[in-house]
Parts: C-alpha cells; structure tokens; sequence
C-alpha cells in the first residue's frame, strides 16, 4: 500500500444496528478490491474484521475495528463500529476519528434503535457527511420501498435515493442509477440496459429530487431547474459534493453485501462525493495555556496526533491506534506525549487491516494507523513536537451506570484479576472498577449485562481467571431523630493495675454527615487528656450503628460528666466506657435507617415519556421535571433511591427497545420507609447470625 496524501484519504465510520451487515458491507468492499481473498461470516468465525474470540463466540461486532481500501488512487479508511448499545464506547470512539459516516440499514426490518442512535450521534451531534446503504436486498422479505419510506419520514427531505432496485418476481435481478438514468442486472454487471418502462415515472421523480436538492446550494444551477434544463453531468457532480458536504443531501443506496451488490457503486460515491480529511482546512486545538488554536490539515503543519484507542497484546504487547491530525509521523523519530509531559519513541509506524499490522515508513495528516509500545502513552493522548506543543479534547465516552460486586473464585486469583481488569479499563473507557473501602467489595461497572458477560467471559479466556458476581452492597446510613444520654463504666481488676474509666455521654440530632464531638466536662470530672480517647472510642462506635451496623451520620456526641481514678484510670479505659455509653443510649435516641438517594436523567424518544414516569414511580422514584432536547427527545429529571436502580439500565432498554440511555449521580441520604428499613435490617441480622 502506497503512501496516501491528506486529500486522498476518506475515513468513513460505518454505523447501525446491530446485524444490518456493517462489517459484511465492509468486508465486500475489501474483497471487491482484493484486500482479502474470501468473505467471511461473523455468526461462524471466519469474519476478517470480527476475528476476536469473543466476537466469533457472539456472531457479531463487539470492538471497533480498521479496514483501508484503495480505490482508484483515493484510500479509504473503513471504521467499522458495533451496532449493540452495551458496546456504545466502541461505536464513539470510531465517530471520533471518522470524517464521514456510512449508515447501514436492514432492508427487511427498516429503522431500528441503532439506526436512530447513528444518526444523533453522526448527523445531529457531530455533522458528518452521510450515506445510507440499504443492506439485504437478497432478502425475500426486504423492501426498499418501506424502509426509504421510513428513512425519508424519521430523518427528513435531504434523504434521497440514488439507486433503486429492480424487482421481478419477489427478487431483486438488478437495480437502477437514478443519475445516470441506466439499469443494471446482476447477471451481466458491466453493460448498461435501459431503464425498466415501469420504473421510468419512479425514477424520474427521485432525479428531480436531486436535481432540486442540488440546484439549492446553487443560484444558476437554480435558475436552470426552474425553467426544466437538464443539468450536465459536471454541474450535477459539483452540485453533490456542495450538498453532501454540507448535508443537504443524504444518499441513499442499496444491494446486498453477501451477493456483492451495490458495494462498487458505493466506493464510488465515497471517493467523489465525500469530503477528505483535507478539505477541513483546519483542525482546533489547545496550547499548553488552554487557548485554542488552529492546526492546518495538511502536511507542511507540525505533527499531532491523537490516541484514540489501545490494545494490549499478549505477544506485541501495547499497540496505540491513532490518526495524524496534521503534519507527517515518521517511523524512527521521537514524539513529545503533551497529555503525560514526556517524550516517546516511534520504532514503526504500522495500518491496521483487521487483526494485522502492515509496517509503513510514515503516515500523512489525514490518515489513521498505529505505533507499538509507548511507554506513558494512553487513549485519549495527543502526540505532537517540542517546538510546537497541542493538545485535543479527550473521547466522551458513555457512563457505566451497571455494577456488579466481583470476586475471584481463588484468593490466589486477586492480583491477576486486578492487573487483567485495569488491561481492559485501558483498551476500554466504558469499564470502571472501582474499590469500596466501606463494604470491602470491588464494584465492576459496565454498560449493560452483555458488555459485563464480555468482561467476564474475557477475563477468563484471556488472563484465565474465574470470577463470581453478586449483587453490590447499597451502602446505608444510619442516624437519631430523638435524644438520649448514657453513662458508660468501665472497671476491670486482676491484680496489680487495674482499669477505670468512668462517662456521661448525651446523643442527639445534627446536620453534620459526620460525628461532632463536644465536652461540657466541669469541675475536672473528667481529665482532659481522656477527651481523646472518649473521642476515639466514639467514633469507631459509629461505624456501626444500632439497627442493621451501618455507618452512624448525623449525631452530636457531647461528653459531660464522668470519674476517673488517679491510679488505674487509662486511655483504653476511657474508650471502652465511651463504647458502653454508645451502646446503653443509641437504642434509645429513636435510630432510623437512611437509604441513597440519586440524581437520576433518562432521555428517550417522546413515546415512552408515560411508560418511564410509571416506572420511576414504582421505583419509588420522584420526576422532578420534563423537557425536549435540542434533537427532539423528552429528558426527564428525577430522584430515586439507588437501592431501586442498581439493574436500571437494563430496564430502561427493555422499556424503550434500546433507545433510552440514563444516569444517576448519589444526592443525599434520606429516611428508609418502614418496610424498606425492616426489610433491610433483617437481612443485615441474618447476614451477621451466618
């Protein structure tokens, strides 16, 4: 593969839902082109793109993945995304670096929640030159009628098609070009035939559609339009790329990526329609001040590049993916890492293909590949020179909102299951792993119950740990509503010196989350080099309070009378006799049970606004508000117990067929209801009876 110049290069980020075909549609366009000699499948393995194990074992796409094409002296840089919700993080961190975006679409189930995700994500949030490609024309049930239709009525008017199928008795033989008003059959691909008399009237109310479409961004092309000229064929080409590039026109093309339809058509209109990286112009970043500024996108710019995903090979070891924002990487150079102040070492410079690294000599502004064993270096990085110091905006990747408590079913297991899950929090920015000092547990965070199926069953293949999941422990507080006081005595003798100590201790309400400690000792009842200890006593005290052993918040502990024995009285005496009085007088002090309460946001299409406040109702949850976002969905705005949310997210797909998404954020502590508390503080009893 030749060295590719900014403005030859497109990187396109392939979308959609989870099994329209995107790593298929990817995979004809590389066997078209003779990048690989045969198709594979990802429900049997043998996919050249989804070649991990754990891809193979699932029949679909579960990280991103590369592919360059070269056609006709342009290069094209498949990215190709998983469609599934729980692998979100990958699908963005190919919308990151992709400059256009293929959207496929299943001829025979039409939009689904993927393909409403690719278009906020791709069209909406970040303005990207789009096509769509209807996929699975061979399906005896496709139609390409029904799912334009809905296309056309989801996403709007700039959505128009620019190849339709011909169909013959309930089977697609070929299919038209509405630009070039010519058919062609699958039988004979390489001649032209006229357009069926039947479709004729179809086809010319699609060209008018471009030619309008076209004729907008275009005064004279306008004045031609209305007066019914013919545009030529130049006019029609430099009409397309003003409205591609700007959106106001959406391809859509169809045909099947098993059969090999449709897929040479489609590299076409990527290479003459799509912008390149180039074409930008320029690029923002950030100097070592924070001020923005402009890096022009091409080669005589100084070097950056931006780390946008890692992996750690058993055998390579760390390979960084990253693509050349602007200038040259060279091979054999040394790169300054602006993100961890410290210098790195290029040996190679590499294209990913698949599962393969093809070394290069260098990589141009534009272009995307990879460099091995960084030493500091992490996804989210910016390579860049000492003389002229940048740095991007790291990836926004979604928050993990499901946790499960995780443990090695071996203790012997413990440190190999901590080094294989923070290997995996580096290739994935959507894994959390997070320690509770408080239950003793480690909480594994992902983005729903297949992504944590995937750790799991990673974890075990690759670093052969096995793990089990429970449940994790809500942490509950607990406090006093009332008052109450208690002395605490505490006397031992055995001979010799004995122990004494001797306090009066008063409990009640505060607004600290913490213990406050007050003295009101008078007359030296008590000495004051006892103050501590009592202090001390009481605040290990309230680690566990006297209802279910939760944590103890909320409570002014003030010490006010007591004795002492000038001979056997002792700093362990004193905290004893202060745990006495803790214990004599808490029961006593009207305890509740405080539960979490988080700040709760789910967005979901405006239809599922009633089923999600009945939900959130049911989870004892309170909405707090409602409103549209700038794309048109309800965002609703609420307060819940976390107890009641821990499989939320789960749920929530479930409610809205994966088109809602939430978080949650701990808010305050409140009262538990009386059957919520008993229910708690029974199972705390039976846990503690084991």
């Amino acid at each position: 593969m030749r060295d590719y110049l900014a403005n030859e290069v497109r990187n396109v980020v392939v979308l959609g839902h989870s099994g329209a075909g995107k790593s298929s549609v990817v995979e004809a366009c590389m066997y078209y082109t003779k990048a690989i000699d045969r198709y594979g499948k990802a429900g049997d393995g043998t996919s050249f793109l989804n070649y991990d194990a754990e891809e193979g074992k699932r029949g679909l796409s579960c990280y991103c993945h590369l592919a360059p094409v070269e056609w006709k002296d342009k290069k094209i840089n498949f990215i190709d995304t998983p469609g599934y919700m729980d692998y979100e993080g990958e699908e963005i961190t190919g919308l990151t670096v992709g400059d256009n975006a293929l959207i496929v679409v299943n001829a025979k189930e039409g939009i689904e929640a993927g393909t409403e995700r690719a278009w906020k994500e791709a069209v909406t949030k970040r303005h990207l030159p789009t096509i769509f490609f209807i996929n699975k024309m061979d399906d005896p049930q496709a139609s390409f009628e029904k799912t334009y239709n809905e296309l056309r009525a989801k996403f709007g008017n700039s959505v128009i098609p620019f190849e339709v199928p011909i169909v013959e008795n309930g089977k697609v033989i070929g299919s038209v070009n509405v630009l070039r008003n010519k058919a062609w059959y699958y039988d004979d691909l390489k001649t032209p035939k006229d357009v069926p008399a039947e479709m004729a009237d179809q086809v010319e109310e699609y060209y008018n559609e471009i030619a309008e479409a076209i004729a907008v961004g275009d005064d004279e092309l306008m004045e031609k339009f209305f007066e019914g000229e013919k545009f030529e064929m130049h006019e029609v080409a430099r009409g397309l790329r003003i409205g591609v590039r700007s959106g106001d026109i959406r391809p859509v093309y169809c045909g099947s990526a098993d059969k090999a339809t449709g897929i040479e058509r489609i590299m076409d209109l990527i290479t003459e329609y799509f912008p390149s990286y180039a074409e930008k112009g320029h690029v923002h970043a950030r100097n070592p001040k924070g001020d923005t500024l402009d890096l022009e996108t091409n080669e005589h710019e100084a070097l950056s590049a931006f780390v946008f995903k890692t992996i750690i090979d058993p055998f390579v070891g760390q390979i960084s993916y990253l693509k050349v924002m602007s200038g040259v990487l060279n091979s054999d150079s040394q790169v300054y890492n602006a993100n961890k102040d410290t210098t790195e070492k290029i040996s190679q410079v590499y294209v990913i293909n698949g599962k393969f690294q093809v070394g290069v000599g260098k990589l141009f502004t534009g272009d995307i590949g990879a460099v091995v064993k960084l030493g500091s270096t992490e996804t989210g990085d910016t390579l860049c020179t000492n003389a002229k110091v940048v740095e991007f905006d790291a990836i926004d990747f979604p928050e993990p909102n499901l946790g499960y408590a995780i443990w090695p079913k071996t203790k012997a297991d413990e440190d190999k299951m901590s080094v294989g899950i923070r290997n995996m929090c580096a290739e994935d920015h959507t894994i959390r792993l997070v320690k509770n000092a408080e239950t003793h547990e480690q909480v594994l965070y992902g983005l729903g119950d297949q992504h944590i199926d995937l750790i799991l069953s990673k974890l075990k293949a690759k670093y052969k740990i096995d793990v089990t999941t429970t449940v994790p422990t809500i942490q509950y507080r607990e406090t006093i509503t009332g008052k109450a006081e208690a002395q605490g005595r505490h006397k031992k003798q055995n001979g010799g010196a004995g122990q004494y100590g001797d306090v009066w201790v008063r409990f009640e309400p505060t607004d600290s989350d913490e213990m406050e400690f007050a003295e009101e000792v008078v007359g030296g009842a008590v000495p004051k080099q006892y103050f501590p200890p009592v202090e001390q006593g009481l605040r290990e005290c309230m680690e566990k309070g006297p209802l279910a052993g939760y944590k103890v918040v909320g409570v002014k502990a003030t010490l006010f009378d007591g004795s002492y024995h000038p001979v056997d009285s002792k700093e362990v005496a004193f905290k004893e006799a202060a745990r006495l009085a803790y214990n004599a007088a808490m029961p006593n002090a009207k305890p509740v049970l405080l539960e979490p309460v988080g700040k709760v946001t789910v967005v979901a299409p405006e239809e599922f606004t009633g089923t999600l406040m009945g939900d959130l109702t049911k989870r004892r949850g309170f909405v707090l508000g409602v409103e549209t976002t700038d794309d048109g969905e309800t965002r609703l705005n609420a307060e819940a117990p976390m107890a009641e949310m821990l499989t939320y997210a789960n749920e929530l797909r479930s409610m809205t067929q994966g088109r809602g998404k939430f978080t949650i954020k701990f808010d305050r502590y409140e009262p538990a209801p009386r059957d919520v508390a008993e229910k708690v503080i029974a199972a705390a009893k039976a846990k503690n009876e084991k």
